[in-house]
């Protein structure tokens, strides 16, 4: 017995961790939970662990994140699509903005451009069918020019509505004129020159009588004013295309809200 309690102090001096620079390791810290014994298990109330499911439940909801945080890692073929198309109208329209500025390749032809762009404008062509309205004294031709008033007054209401909606830029930094805001012009989609041209070329076609040489220059025309709003950089080739059919739906409502010539002349004495 004496040897084997030798022996023992013996390692206990010889062990590092009984040094008083080391008795802090062999002490648990505040708060740190009791190691648990193989023995009996200690008197008191027992905590029941959980039930696997609710747990498998937490681990499911810390692991949602919110719908904002979340990356959309596999876009779908709508958003792929639209937002190619939308890359190759940018392109495309920059491109074909050859007038958009005094450096631009056609910029000697800006002037040249623009005077088309202004036969498609609101303001001439309302106060030319006013003028023609003024100077008619024939009731077929009032009823015509009062529609074709109906019609104006729509596309300008109608386009511009559009246009604070969605307010999209045009390609280029190019600012609206003086026309453009009398007409409330002054964003890129959709293009109220085109619907406006659209729109008076398919009324001439369907109530005027043209020979087929003026009904093939009356769609020229319409093409061109399109074309040249696109060429001076104040509209996107998408927003010509909308504004060309923007103005065959309107061409379709006043075509059904026509007004008689009865209503035609209510007005025009009211007036």
């Amino acid at each position: 017995m004496p040897a084997s309690q030798s022996r023992a102090r013996a390692r206990d001096r010889n062990n590092v961790l009984n040094r008083a620079e080391f008795l802090s390791l062999n002490q648990l810290p505040k708060g740190a939970p009791e190691p648990r014994s193989s023995g009996r298990k200690a008197s008191g109330p027992s905590v029941q662990p959980p039930p696997p499911g609710d747990g498998a439940r937490e681990r499911r909801q810390s692991q949602q994140l919110p719908e904002e945080d979340c990356m959309q890692l596999n876009p779908s073929f709508k958003g792929i699509a639209f937002n190619s198309l939308l890359a190759i109208d940018i392109c495309m329209s920059k491109r074909l903005g050859v007038c958009a500025g005094r450096a631009a390749s056609w910029a000697s032809a800006r002037s040249m451009v623009k005077l088309i762009g202004i036969t498609g404008h609101g303001i001439p062509w309302i106060g030319g069918t006013i003028l023609c309205l003024v100077k008619s004294s024939t009731l077929a031709g009032q009823e015509v020019l009062m529609n074709l008033l109906l019609a104006l007054l729509l596309d300008i209401m109608t386009v511009a509505g559009v246009q604070k909606l969605i307010k999209r830029r045009g390609p280029f930094e190019t600012s609206p004129g003086l026309l453009d805001y009398l007409t409330m012009d002054v964003y890129a989609f959709p293009a109220g020159h085109a619907s406006r041209a659209a729109m008076v070329s398919k009324f001439f076609l369907s109530h005027l009588v043209l020979a087929v040489p003026l009904r093939i220059l009356l769609v020229l025309w319409a093409f061109c004013v399109g074309l040249s709003r696109v060429m001076i950089g104040r509209h996107h080739i998408t927003d010509v295309v909308s504004g060309f059919i923007i103005g065959y739906f309107q061409f379709r409502l006043v075509e059904l809200v026509w007004m008689s010539s009865n209503t035609c002349q209510m007005l025009i004495s009211a007036w």
